[in-house]
């Protein structure tokens, strides 16, 4: 067949986990950088991606399957460990939404927004997905609410 009908697989730029089968996001050898320990950084390509599945034993895999574990994380982060702040340039935490959905309240959360559009955020390298942790903030507060029935405004 002339290959001219033949369209290939759009390439979306993420890859599953090799271990869990979840969507990887995509980071940079910065994020890497600041999450691994030196010895872990040799594992893995230049880009790689986080495997963001709190259950998953892989915290970064490449697109050639090679993978670091967990444990090679230079300090706890989220979700893999529920304590660690969901927003490493803030350290704002599980608790923080917590409390907001407790109380009936986005006062924490909208304040974290704010933060988040500030120079002061360095997403890129503080997040282990290098991505915003606004989105992962504003889900969990919508999943907590929902299981306490609480109502609230979305942050």
């Amino acid at each position: 067949m002339n290959k001219a009908f033949v369209r290939d697989p759009d390439d979306t730029g993420e890859l599953a986990c090799p271990r869990c089968g979840s969507l990887g996001a995509a980071v940079g050898r910065e994020t890497l950088h600041a999450h691994l320990t030196p010895d872990a950084l040799r594992q893995v390509a230049e880009s790689a991606f986080f495997c963001s599945s709190a259950t998953c034993s892989v915290a970064y895999f490449d697109q050639f399957g090679r993978t670091v574990a967990n444990e090679f994380l230079q300090k706890a982060v989220y979700p893999k460990s529920p304590d660690a702040p969901i927003c490493g340039c803030f350290g704002f935490t599980r608790d923080d939404v917590e409390q907001d959905v407790r109380e009936g309240v986005v006062t924490r959360c909208r304040e974290l927004v704010a933060k988040s559009k500030t120079p002061a955020a360095r997403c890129a390298i503080m997040s282990p997905s290098g991505q915003c942790c606004v989105p992962e903030v504003q889900r969990l507060f919508m999943k907590l609410r929902q299981e306490s029935g609480t109502e609230s405004r979305r942050p």
